[in-house]
């Protein structure tokens, strides 16, 4: 605010003004601020791979994009709502583009975000328990507004990593969102966990309750390149 006052200072169009306007113009200055590093920080603590915006989304080329499913997830209703949203799709179809693009609208509207691979966030759960951060970790994850976990299927999933997943995906469950990428069609993703009771407990938490969007199609960095060549 005292920035914005020597900036007024400096004004003579905003001397002008009535003190009730000058204060009201230094409050909503001061606001626009603290929203701005607020955002900052959301943003800086997801950790989203890409920096993606909804508008930013390619619908020119086809890989079975719904434009209207796009814009109904960019309100964020399905936050609110305690949603999940699960994108599959062939490497190089923009998986994790939209899903950074959604991360990124859920953090402008106030909602915490973290993105992982899901690699990483099983090798992190594992160091946890070796440090005995592991309970802080939990409750850390289980408060986030949207948790990312990308490349789902990527390799398979040992038995004890879908207990860790379950312990994640039920303190989620009903109470935050959750969006899922990975290569494979969401009626695969039973096979990669070696326990068929662990998968039906896992995916009957994320499965029933989501968006689904099938991207399909060639690599858009190959068909790009195409079109630069």
């Amino acid at each position: 605010m005292a920035d914005a006052y020597e900036a007024q200072l400096r004004d003579p169009e905003v001397q002008a003004l009535s003190c009730d306007e000058r204060l009201g113009l230094l409050a909503d200055e001061e606001w626009s601020r603290r929203q701005s590093r607020r955002l900052a920080r959301r943003l800086k603590e997801a950790k989203l791979p890409l920096n993606a915006t909804i508008e930013d989304i390619d619908y020119t080329i086809p890989r079975g994009l719904d434009r209207a499913l796009i814009r109904t997830l960019a309100e964020g209703r399905w936050l609110q709502e305690h949603l999940c949203v699960l994108i599959s799709g062939p490497t190089g179809a923009g998986k994790t583009f939209i899903a950074s693009a959604l991360g990124n609208a859920a953090c402008r509207q106030g909602f915490t975000a973290r993105y992982y691979r899901l690699s990483r966030l099983l090798a992190d759960l594992g160091i946890a328990k070796a440090d005995g951060s592991y309970p802080r970790l939990l409750a850390r994850l289980a408060k986030t507004d949207l948790l990312l976990l990308d490349e789902w299927g990527l390799a398979p999933l040992t038995i004890a990593d879908a207990r860790e997943l379950l312990e994640v995906i039920d303190d989620r469950c009903t109470t935050r969102s959750t969006l899922i990428g990975s290569q494979l069609p969401v009626d695969a993703w039973h096979g990669t966990i070696p326990d068929p009771s662990l998968a039906d407990a896992l995916l009957d938490r994320i499965v029933h309750t989501a968006h689904k969007i099938a991207l399909r199609g060639e690599s858009m960095r190959k068909l790009r390149a195409k079109k630069v060549s």
